[in-house]
């Protein structure tokens, strides 16, 4: 079964040339590379220069995604938050935040969900991690030392298949390393996403685990995709293979 994951840090539904915020722009961006599965980074809800709106429920509904799942992170000072968001084609059976925030620095997570797909008369679980990480070198492999011994992630089997993507603010494009260990597997040098007029960083990612294989991984190149978000969506093919007995 073939499944495309995207990742993408739409700052707030605001534009990273003009400005200008637009939920449906950022939509349109988004649903001409055909995902089954959004990994959302900064995705707003209850501020005065998103009109209030709860955007998790606005992509949802002009993406025509019916199931997702949403945790704020940040506060603001203005009112409202931001945080990550996760949109699937399938039901998703659980979901749950995984606090990532080290010392007094700006608050970060990983936003967990635990899908089922069927595919040839078999029920599929499939697992979701959506990341956003820290600035520093250092707090980006302690929050990644976090999450690999958090619940639920160090209980799973390892055949057990696993996504991970967001924005892992890889500036150096060195964390792949860190997952490896782990059994991740990914690209050595992913796509440049950021910034999206012109990508110099490679800030986004997408890693599997378990009984999934990663066909290829691609930074969207349509005008919308330079224009909807400071950064690039970042999208990747990936095949469940066949179950083991034992996962779960």
């Amino acid at each position: 079964m073939k499944l495309r994951v995207l990742s993408y840090n739409v700052h707030k539904c605001i534009g990273g040339i003009d400005r200008r915020y637009s939920p449906d722009r950022v939509a349109e961006a988004i649903v001409h590379f055909e995902p089954d599965l959004i990994l959302l980074q900064e995705v707003e809800e209850g501020t005065r220069r998103s009109h209030d709106h709860r955007q998790v429920e606005l992509l949802g509904d002009l993406l025509g995604f019916n199931h997702r799942t949403w945790f704020p992170n940040v506060k603001l000072r203005g009112g409202g938050e931001y945080g990550n968001a996760i949109l699937s084609r399938w039901p998703l059976i659980e979901s749950n935040n995984i606090d990532l925030t080290v010392g007094r620095r700006k608050q970060r997570s990983v936003l967990h969900a635990e899908l089922r797909v069927r595919h040839d008369d078999v029920d599929r679980t499939i697992h979701l991690f959506n990341m956003h990480l820290g600035l520093s070198q250092l707090e980006r492999r302690a929050q990644l030392r976090t999450f690999l011994q958090s619940h639920p992630f160090a209980g799973l089997h390892h055949d057990t298949p696993v996504i991970v993507g967001g924005d892992f603010n890889d500036v150096y494009g060195r964390l792949g390393r860190a997952l490896g260990p782990s059994g991740f597997r990914g690209f050595e040098r992913p796509p440049r996403t950021f910034p999206a007029w012109a990508p110099l960083r490679a800030l986004d990612s997408i890693y599997v685990r378990g009984a999934v294989r990663l066909l290829g991984v691609h930074r969207g190149e349509t005008d919308l995709a330079r224009r909807a978000s400071d950064h690039r969506p970042l999208f990747a093919d990936v095949v469940l293979a066949e179950p083991s007995p034992e996962e779960s």
